[in-house]
């Protein structure tokens, strides 16, 4: 009798186990020819748009702009594990993980919000006025700065991350985007307007170099995202006529172009794979191997969900954060709103997960 218990249990234990392994093989998706595919689905909800999107690598949190607060959420759980209030019109969220402080670029009051990295309690906020819409924020280690980049002033502000105090101002001449650090004092920078790499001194606050990113046989429109190849000095400019500009760190020189989907606005690079990465509204992620520093080939391109445009990296677990959510269908257009925009579904707000 124990015995015949014994089957029975063990038949209806490998039952359930494939009906939990039939039912996650159907809700995820397959792996193309790249290997990435989504791992994981976090309906996170709460109000507000997005924008930039950062992660914090020891914390294993991600780091969400919402329009008038920052959204934290855990990568391990998929839970919301905190929340930042009053920054109204956020856009970017920079760390600084030596110092123990992150900082957030509030486009609406032109303000900077310093944090405590640990207890997400504001420590300060600092007004970058007169510069006008601070949008993408960054931390430059070696000289403990941080920049934002203002939209609308088309400057970049320079902040001491150790003191807090604003200490001058770079004038960029043109909208900037995103932008990256490679550690030894250079900062790179998207021009929006000019289609060009602005290389900033970030000890002398000053432009060095403006490299455009246009050839004679492919033009580059309106970049936004860049990313870093730090070891092989290899820019990754993604640009809004569906093109990724490959471009040389050290002497500004095109690579190569590449095409990517349509609504590009994020870009990464993980270099324990050799892959970068572009995310797309139109509901793809582009996903470029570097074969070589001056080779290159598009692998594929990921199916992700519309509006997904906005990317961070963990090169740890090479996953790929992007973020979305379900938007209704858009209003009749007036006089005075002709482009109306769709409302989003209340608390519709996902994060998806892409890994191999």
């Amino acid at each position: 009798m124990f015995k015949l218990k014994s089957i029975v249990v063990a038949v209806i234990a490998v039952a359930l186990c494939v009906g939990v392994v039939a039912q996650y093989a159907k809700s995820a998706a397959p792996a193309g020819k790249s290997g990435y595919h989504q791992v994981a689905k976090w309906d996170v909800g709460g109000e507000g748009g997005w924008d930039y999107l950062t992660f914090d690598p020891n914390g294993k949190r991600l780091f969400i702009s919402r329009g008038t607060h920052v959204m934290i959420v855990d990568t391990e759980s998929g839970k919301v594990a905190g929340d930042i209030a009053d920054t109204a019109g956020v856009h970017g969220i920079a760390i600084a993980q030596d110092l123990n402080k992150g900082f957030t670029s509030n486009g609406r009051d032109n303000s900077v919000t310093i944090f405590d990295l640990k207890t997400l309690k504001t420590l300060d906020k600092v007004s970058v006025s007169p510069a006008t819409n601070p949008d993408a924020i960054m931390y430059e280690p070696s000289t403990k700065r941080v920049f934002t980049f203002n939209g609308r002033s088309k400057d970049a502000s320079v902040i001491d991350a150790v003191t807090g105090k604003v200490l001058g101002t770079v004038a960029i001449g043109g909208k900037p985007e995103f932008a990256v650090a490679d550690g030894t004092g250079q900062v790179f920078v998207n021009d929006e307007d000019k289609a060009e790499v602005d290389v900033i001194d970030a000890k002398a606050m000053t432009i060095k170099s403006r490299w455009p990113l246009s050839t004679e046989a492919q033009k580059c429109e309106s970049p936004s995202g860049l990313a870093l190849d730090n070891k092989n000095h290899r820019l990754f400019s993604v640009c809004g006529n569906k093109v990724m500009v490959v471009m040389n760190a050290q002497n500004g020189k095109v690579v190569k172009s590449l095409p990517t989907g349509d609504g590009t606005d994020a870009a990464s690079f993980d270099p324990g794979t050799m892959n970068a990465f572009a995310s797309n509204g139109e509901g793809t992620m582009t996903v470029v191997h570097e074969d070589s520093p001056d080779a290159y080939s598009v692998v594929e391109n990921v199916t992700t969900l519309p509006r997904a445009r906005t990317m961070t990296y963990d090169p740890q677990t090479h996953r790929a954060f992007l973020v979305t959510a379900q938007f209704g269908a858009a209003p009749a257009a007036t006089a005075e709103n002709p482009r109306p925009r769709p409302a989003m579904v209340p608390n519709s707000f996902t994060v998806i997960v892409y890994g191999k």
